[in-house]
């Protein structure tokens, strides 16, 4: 890979942009980040992911020369369709994606960072979707999970201003999980991780599969399945021995099965 950097470190693993000076998310990053991803996901070593861009910004946008060389509308379309896949495989990935954002996380780099499952962002990171300032609409479901995170007043006026917000600002409307100062910002990233993985590798995918329903108005459907997960995890080794843990008051000794 020449886009992406991916190294491990015990349960974790990190994927680093490494496309300067922007990080622009050309076909080749995405293309890159999905292999990446797949063998993370077959990894079962690997319980958390970390992402976040080298340089001066997380992502600062898309590729926009690559948006020339799409011969018509119908193939921009499938532009935008390659990218939705991936971040809505990244939503409901098994394994918790945490992106650590600094400088500027800006159109299709807020759309990757949307689809996290957590967001830290250090002090003075911009963040916004701006594609209107280039007559365009985002591309990579923007439209779709900014107003789920932010609400709908606050997604049309970043929308339709196409202006970013501080990072301070983002925290305050629930579009990142919380502000950090740049020189911690990945330290404070591995800890969550860290605090995840000492998880059951089984529970968390549930949690993480069930997440997906409040993304959508299928409360009925989400309790359903909810109820079933319950029961799945109850039957699980880990879900045995974490019961049996927390009655001997003992820490529980999870085997991911």
């Amino acid at each position: 890979m020449d886009a992406l950097r991916v190294t491990e470190e015990d349960y974790i693993a990190y994927i680093t942009i490494v496309r300067p000076p922007a990080n622009a998310l050309s076909t080749h990053v995405l293309k890159e980040l999905e292999e990446a991803l797949q063998k993370i996901e077959h990894n079962p070593k690997l319980k958390a992911v970390i992402i976040s861009g080298e340089g001066r910004f997380f992502a600062a946008g898309a590729d926009i020369k690559e948006f020339t060389n799409a011969p018509s509308g119908k193939e921009f379309s499938s532009l935008a369709r390659e990218g939705q896949e991936l971040f809505t495989k990244m939503q409901t990935f098994p394994k918790p994606i945490i992106a650590a954002i600094h400088g500027a996380a800006l159109g299709g780099g807020l759309e990757l960072a949307m689809a996290c499952h957590m967001r830290l962002a250090s002090e003075g990171t911009k963040l916004g979707l701006p594609e209107l300032t280039l007559g365009i609409i985002p591309g990579f479901a923007g439209t779709q999970r900014l107003p789920r995170l932010v609400g709908s007043a606050k997604a049309a006026e970043m929308l339709l201003t196409a202006e970013p917000i501080g990072a301070e600002e983002a925290e305050r409307w629930g579009l990142i999980n919380r502000v950090c100062s740049e020189g911690e910002l990945l330290e404070e990233a591995k800890k969550l991780a860290e605090k995840i993985a000492n998880k059951s590798a089984v529970s968390t995918r549930m949690i993480i599969e069930l997440l997906t329903y409040s993304t959508d108005e299928s409360f009925e459907e989400g309790m359903m399945k909810e109820s079933e997960l319950f029961g799945q995890v109850y039957d699980s080794y880990d879900g045995q021995e974490g019961i049996r843990a927390f009655l001997e008051k003992r820490s529980p000794v999870f085997k991911d099965k």
